[in-house]
């Protein structure tokens, strides 16, 4: 019979057997602290405490040759994990990237608790600001900035939106971090945050159905800004559908910065308000019949196009519509009516729940 004979345990497996719940909160690519132990040619060894003996050799070594030169028996160092365990047993380290890994902690620890940190802004792209934290680069998105930092740009200009974000370049902001993926280098911070809870707080005192007083601070394509004259932190939005009864094609026809207005609440969605002007308004639809009548001629001026016909104005609040099939084509249609010119209608049907009134060109 043939002796057979069994290799000792290596100092980590007899780690591993003797206090495995230990062992479990280690692994490759975790952070260590290790005390240097001791030189040899092209190796040092470092102290990890209860994880064992760590090394650093090769080519690791070789990277890190003026950083261990400096250090002194006893001396603390972070190390990143490469192996558990060696061929010889030992915790292969790794300097290389572990300060970077450091700061990566650091920001998740930071992240979990949920605090709130000041950044000073270096950069600036039309989706939002860039910053940088613990040497780590982050990205703070438009949609996260605060209501007053927003940038408010009339006709949704890339070009002008990067420049007002760039006026933000050398200063400082308070954010939270919303995200963090250090395997995917995703850093992204949050204004909104910081702010949300004071506006959440102030706005348990409003509820939809509200009339609120406020100045316009913002107009875009898509609507008005308005922020509470009371509680100034609070703004709220009046898409460009709320308005006014009558179709709005710019939001500046009814709203400018500025202007002091009255505003109803239709939602309010954790930090963010819904407003309307026109549900303060007389709406004049619903008297449009005393009007307009169906098979009445009437005198409009065309407003606009669009490619399923030609909208007509027929007073300061009212439009109706004459549908391209009357004309056969979209091009045929701007031959025979011009925008900002009058014509002769006549009006073939009115539906007020629908604010919708049907022309004809009379020929």
């Amino acid at each position: 019979m043939l002796n057979s004979f069994k290799k000792p345990d290596s100092p980590v497996a007899l780690l591993v057997k003797n206090s495995p719940d230990l062992m479990s909160m280690i692994k490759e690519g975790d952070l260590v602290n290790g005390k240097l132990l001791k030189r040899a040619p092209r190796k040092v060894y470092f102290d990890l405490g209860r994880f064992g003996t760590g090394v650093i050799y090769g080519l690791e070594f070789s990277n890190a040759r003026e950083v261990l030169k400096k250090l002194k028996e006893g001396d603390e160092v972070s190390a990143k994990v490469v192996s558990v365990e060696n061929d010889d047993g030992y915790v292969e380290l790794s300097l290389a990237g572990a300060e970077k890994q450091k700061s990566w902690q650091v920001i998740k620890e930071l992240w979990e608790k949920g605090e709130e940190l000041p950044v000073k802004i270096t950069g600036a792209n039309v989706g939002g600001l860039m910053a940088e934290v613990e040497e780590l680069k982050a990205f703070l998105p438009v949609s996260q900035l605060s209501n007053e930092h927003y940038p408010r740009v009339d006709d949704g200009s890339k070009e002008k939106i990067l420049e007002e974000l760039k006026k933000f370049i050398g200063q400082e902001l308070k954010v939270k971090i919303l995200d963090v993926n250090p395997r995917t280098f995703k850093f992204i911070l949050s204004e909104r945050e910081v702010t949300n809870q004071n506006v959440k707080e102030k706005l348990t005192k409003y509820k939809a159905g509200d009339i609120v007083e406020g100045i316009v601070s913002g107009v875009a394509d898509f609507g008005a800004f308005v922020k509470f004259a009371d509680d100034p932190e609070i703004e709220g939005l009046v898409h460009i559908s709320e308005l006014d009864h009558k179709l709005v094609e710019n939001p500046k026809e009814v709203a400018n910065v500025n202007d002091r207005v009255k505003a109803k609440i239709l939602e309010i969605n954790n930090d963010r308000v819904t407003l309307s002007l026109k549900a303060l308004k007389a709406d004049p639809w619903l008297k449009v019949e005393e009007k307009y009548k169906a098979g009445t001629e009437i005198n409009g001026r065309v407003s606009r196009f669009n490619p399923f016909g030609a909208f007509v104005a027929l007073d300061s609040e009212i439009q109706g519509l004459i549908h391209v099939s009357e004309f056969g084509s979209v091009e045929e249609m701007e031959k025979q009516i011009k925008e900002g010119q009058n014509y002769n209608f006549y009006i073939e049907f009115v539906k007020p729940q629908e604010k919708r009134i049907i022309l004809k060109l009379k020929k």
